[in-house]
């Protein structure tokens, strides 16, 4: 059996995590497999739909380079791929299924379902939604009721006895009984939009799926698409029900443990090689020990066997830490090129960037590459040699169990080391900070600290020493004068 997977997203909001790691567990097992991968757009939610949402999805996949076999706009003889495209065959599926017995037209109006659910909740009866009061309409009932114009849904029948079971490659046989399946739910809207279950078994038989990969929190429709699949007379496909993805607290992923739309990953300095490799590792391993692979690992040795069953914890320091080793793995001039792109759109360039500008940049790229994180890091740390423009917060030139009066001495006795500091070597440098505070009885950090945020406006910036041989003697101890000026007036 060749295999066939597909992702078909629902363009209603961004990308996300979790669904791009359903795009990227489909994609890696058709290739490991020879299969193709298939990218199909469910747009039938016509309420929420928007454009936006579509074009982030081709950006979002074109970005992580994950490309599609077939899909709107690569024929592969089994389209359109487009649902809103596809309302013909829905419909022609659906009286099929009304002409076998298994589905019906319903004309209840909305507001005898509204005054049913009332009933139901203020009696606290056992039985729960649709009481299938058009299920047994005759032949003369519908006409009439179709004659007098009156809108329609098309409701599936749901077996009352017995059980339905579905098998899943991890998580082995699902059985549910069928008195617990939503009873006879819509397949067909009144405006001739089918719903996700009709669409989404009547498309997955027609493009060949073999293998449905989804997240685990689709399992309670797992029982109706079989029971879908056997009123049509069809063979399901197997299902795999990934495991889902939760925050460090162990709630499902959401906007509250930060940004989770691939978008804001883009934007915020991350590349995707490391998405890739972090989001493979979500809920699936190769062994106990290896943690980094290339896309065209992955490509080769993705299997289902070892996906797990248990949540996968979305981890934010682990993913900046592969972010990290990505950063430092890249081509120098490549990430260079990467780097200066993020100064022109941070404003700390000049776009074209002028030749002294570059120039700058190329002597604190050797310090700052082993420091970044994220790309977006880059502006934060090299801002201060730009520019001399800075402003202090006197609060973060103050050592820990130390007050502003401490401070200034400190940057005094920084600004004795500084004189000379361009006529000596950036180890001799080091030697004569690390000795004056062995000689004063100072912690190093305790001198570094008003000194760091007097030359560079930050608590944080590349290695102190180099960064004053990049910025120079004499614009150093003009901030030192500075900030010393500011923090004397404030005590």
């Amino acid at each position: 059996m060749s295999v066939r997977v597909r992702y078909a997203p629902s363009p209603t909001g961004l990308q996300h995590i979790g669904g791009v790691r359903t795009a990227v567990f489909n994609y890696f097992f058709a290739k490991s497999s020879g299969g193709k991968f298939i990218l199909r757009i469910e747009d039938t939610d016509r309420e929420r739909y928007n454009d936006e949402s579509l074009q982030d999805l081709y950006e979002t996949l074109n970005w992580l380079g994950i490309t599609w076999d077939e899909g709107p706009d690569k024929d592969g003889g089994y389209g359109p791929y487009v649902q809103s495209e596809r309302f013909e065959i829905y419909r022609e599926y659906t009286e099929k299924l009304i002409e076998s017995g298994h589905a019906y037209k319903c004309f209840c109006t909305e507001e005898r379902l509204e005054q049913l659910r009332e009933e139901q909740k203020k009696t606290k009866s056992k039985e729960q939604g649709y009481d299938r009061h058009c299920s047994n309409l005759t032949a003369e009932e519908v006409d009439a009721n179709l004659a007098d114009g009156k809108p329609f849904v098309v409701r599936f029948r749901i077996p009352v006895e017995g059980k339905t079971t579905l098998t899943d490659v991890i998580m082995g046989e699902i059985t549910r009984k069928n008195k617990d399946v939503s009873p006879d739910p819509i397949i067909l809207k009144s405006d001739g939009f089918p719903t996700y279950h009709l669409a989404n078994v009547i498309d997955d038989h027609m493009m060949g799926i073999t293998h449905v990969l989804r997240a685990q929190e689709w399992i309670p429709t797992g029982p109706l698409h079989v029971l879908l699949y056997k009123a049509f007379g069809w063979e399901p496909p197997l299902y795999c029900h990934l495991p889902l993805v939760v925050g460090k607290d162990g709630s499902k992923l959401s906007k509250r443990h930060g940004s989770t739309s691939v978008r804001e990953f883009r934007k915020g300095g991350y590349l995707p090689e490391a998405i890739i490799n972090y989001i493979s590792l979500l809920g699936w391993s190769f062994d106990d020990s290896r943690e980094f692979f290339t896309k065209e690992d992955l490509e080769k040795l993705f299997n289902l066997e070892k996906i797990n069953k248990a949540p996968a914890v979305f981890d934010y320091k682990k993913l900046d830490w592969f972010n990290g080793q990505y950063i430092r793995m890249k081509d120098h001039e490549e990430l260079k090129e990467l780097l200066m792109s993020v100064l022109i759109d941070d404003e700390v360039v000049s776009n074209p960037p002028t030749d002294k500008e570059k120039s700058v940049f190329d002597g604190a790229f050797p310090i700052i590459r082993e420091r970044l994180k994220l790309t977006t890091d880059v502006s934060g740390l090299v801002r201060f040699l730009y520019t001399d423009e800075l402003e202090w917060n006197s609060d973060d030139a103050v050592p820990k169990k130390m007050d502003k009066a401490g401070a200034v001495k400190m940057l005094e006795l920084a600004r004795t080391l500084l004189e000379g500091f361009d006529s000596r070597s950036d180890e001799e440098n080091e030697e004569l900070f690390s000795k004056t505070v062995e000689e004063q009885g100072i912690k190093l950090g305790d001198l570094m600290q008003p000194l760091r945020v007097a030359v560079t406006g930050t608590k944080m910036s590349p290695p102190m020493v180099q960064s004053l041989s990049l910025l120079g003697e004499k614009r150093a101890l003009q901030r030192i004068d500075g900030l010393l000026s500011q923090l004397k007036s404030e005590i």
